[in-house]
């Protein structure tokens, strides 16, 4: 019994989506999701999208939302009073979104595939991005790098990213994914300091090292997508599951508990993992989920990461101020 036909036995396979060109799917997005999160973001914005620069254009008064890295320590000693640098790039941000088309995101038990809310996140987050404004490529991968979206600004951009990635002729290719060479390329790829959102389920290993490097040049965001019966298996029989990058095939009874014992120590090993090695660079994280809603996630990593950065910044003045 193929991994298609079991999920279908089972009821697990996500309902499929019609396919939408470019310009219907950002219409949809734009009416149902990208003007509720204007909405809801509003003095989270600026904390969620903020730029980085090498060219000094001011020194200001410190303002809650504002990165304790940009602290101007001298005028604060000599003013009594916290100060920041702002630089002519915080004016403006350069994203680029590496996108992971991998067959593993073909997968999907709920609403949509993991490949679904990888396509809605990118269309929203390019139109929040650009319609300020700023500009916004790609990097496009599955067991390496398919292909390079230049950053631009405007509507046109938006469209562009869309067309690749729902195009009839996208195809996952098959392989393993080297996330790790992924990075590298992305490093050697991005000359300017930019925001990195890496937008992808994470089933790799060994990229810690190029994660490193990318994160100390650059701003780096984890986008993790992940589907409910990644983390939770339910007690329906025998069945046989099949990795979508190997082929490697695996028979299981979900009803016996010794399985779903050693299923969940697993889950939670990896995502303990997960999110103590972003932590540990200082990596944000945004966990979307195919059961989940993409503006209430969003708008609630908005005000988390706003709230960290007010937090870190208390705690940095404190300290200077002494």
């Amino acid at each position: 019994m193929n991994q298609v036909a079991t999920r279908e036995k089972a009821g697990l396979a996500a309902p499929a989506r019609r396919p939408e060109d470019a310009e219907a799917l950002l219409r949809r997005l734009e009416w149902h999701v990208v003007r509720r999160l204007d909405g809801l973001l509003q003095g989270d914005y600026r904390s969620l999208f903020t730029g980085h620069g090498f060219d000094l254009a001011e020194v200001r008064e410190y303002q809650a939302e504002d990165d304790v890295r940009y602290m101007d320590w001298n005028v604060t000693a000599r003013m009594d009073h916290p100060y920041v640098r702002q630089y002519m790039e915080d004016r403006e941000v350069t994203a680029w979104l590496l996108l992971d088309l991998s067959p593993s995101v073909e997968f999907g038990t709920a609403r949509a595939l993991k490949r679904d809310l990888l396509v809605d996140f990118t269309a929203v987050l390019a139109r929040l991005l650009t319609r300020h404004g700023n500009k916004v490529g790609a990097m496009l991968f599955s067991h390496a790098v398919d292909e390079v979206v230049p950053p631009r600004g405007g509507t046109l951009q938006t469209l562009r990213l869309l067309h690749q990635l729902v195009r009839p002729d996208r195809r996952s290719a098959t392989g393993v994914t080297d996330l790790a060479s992924i990075l590298d390329r992305a490093a050697e790829t991005l000359r300017r300091r930019s925001m990195v959102f890496i937008v992808s389920d994470f089933l790799a290993e060994g990229w810690e090292a190029p994660l490193t490097r990318l994160a100390q040049r650059h701003e780096v965001i984890a986008v993790w997508l992940w589907d409910p019966r990644e983390e939770e298996m339910p007690p329906i029989g025998p069945l046989v599951l099949e990795d979508a990058e190997t082929g490697e095939q695996v028979y299981v009874d979900t009803n016996d508990a010794g399985f779903q014992a050693r299923f969940q120590a697993l889950v939670a090993e990896r995502r303990l993992g997960l999110e103590r090695l972003f932590a540990r660079h200082g990596i944000d994280l945004l966990r979307l989920s195919t059961d989940g809603d993409l503006v209430r996630d969003v708008a609630r990593f908005a005000h988390l990461r706003r709230e960290s950065r007010r937090r870190s910044a208390g705690r940095a003045v404190g300290v200077a101020l002494r």
